[in-house]
Protein backbone atom coordinates (compact mmCIF):
# COMPACT_ATOMS: atom_id res chain seq x y z
CA UNK A 1 0.00 0.00 0.00
CA UNK A 2 3.08 2.43 0.98
CA UNK A 3 4.30 1.77 -2.93
CA UNK A 4 1.41 2.87 -4.19
CA UNK A 5 0.65 5.86 -2.27
CA UNK A 6 4.59 6.67 -3.00
CA UNK A 7 3.74 6.47 -6.86
CA UNK A 8 0.43 8.48 -6.74
CA UNK A 9 2.60 10.99 -5.07
CA UNK A 10 5.43 10.94 -7.41
CA UNK A 11 2.94 11.02 -10.35
CA UNK A 12 1.41 14.23 -8.82
CA UNK A 13 4.36 16.15 -7.96
CA UNK A 14 5.60 15.58 -11.61
CA UNK A 15 2.09 16.24 -12.91
CA UNK A 16 2.25 19.67 -10.68
CA UNK A 17 6.00 20.35 -12.00
CA UNK A 18 4.68 20.22 -15.20
CA UNK A 19 1.94 22.69 -14.59
CA UNK A 20 4.52 25.49 -13.04
CA UNK A 21 6.76 24.87 -16.02
CA UNK A 22 3.97 25.63 -18.26
CA UNK A 23 2.99 28.64 -16.61
CA UNK A 24 6.20 29.58 -16.10
CA UNK A 25 6.50 29.65 -19.80
CA UNK A 26 3.22 31.50 -20.40
CA UNK A 27 4.21 34.50 -17.63
CA UNK A 28 7.76 34.71 -19.45
CA UNK A 29 5.34 34.97 -22.90
CA UNK A 30 2.91 37.66 -21.84
CA UNK A 31 5.69 39.88 -20.20
CA UNK A 32 7.23 39.92 -23.56
CA UNK A 33 3.91 40.74 -25.27
CA UNK A 34 3.63 43.37 -22.60
CA UNK A 35 7.10 45.01 -22.93
CA UNK A 36 6.98 45.13 -27.02
CA UNK A 37 3.29 46.66 -26.72
CA UNK A 38 4.49 49.06 -24.44
CA UNK A 39 7.33 49.79 -26.82
CA UNK A 40 4.80 50.24 -30.12
CA UNK A 41 2.84 52.98 -27.44
CA UNK A 42 5.82 54.85 -27.04
CA UNK A 43 6.87 54.62 -30.86
CA UNK A 44 2.93 55.53 -31.92
CA UNK A 45 3.17 58.14 -28.92
CA UNK A 46 6.20 60.14 -30.46
CA UNK A 47 4.94 60.02 -34.52
CA UNK A 48 1.58 61.86 -32.73
CA UNK A 49 3.53 64.34 -31.06
CA UNK A 50 5.49 64.68 -34.20
CA UNK A 51 2.33 64.72 -36.35
CA UNK A 52 0.86 67.37 -34.11
CA UNK A 53 3.81 69.89 -34.63
CA UNK A 54 3.72 69.17 -38.09
CA UNK A 55 -0.06 70.03 -38.30
CA UNK A 56 0.49 72.76 -36.00
CA UNK A 57 3.49 74.25 -38.38
CA UNK A 58 1.33 73.54 -41.40
CA UNK A 59 -1.31 75.73 -39.61
CA UNK A 60 1.37 78.59 -38.96
CA UNK A 61 2.54 78.67 -42.39
CA UNK A 62 -1.20 78.63 -43.99
CA UNK A 63 -2.23 81.62 -41.77
CA UNK A 64 0.23 83.43 -43.15
CA UNK A 65 -0.57 85.89 -45.92
CA UNK A 66 1.57 85.13 -49.36
CA UNK A 67 4.10 88.03 -49.94
CA UNK A 68 2.61 89.59 -52.75
CA UNK A 69 -0.10 90.40 -50.80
Amino acid sequence: MTTKVNKNLEEQVTYLQQELSDLSNELYSQQKEIKDLKKEITDLNKRIIEMDGEIASGAIKEDKKPPHY
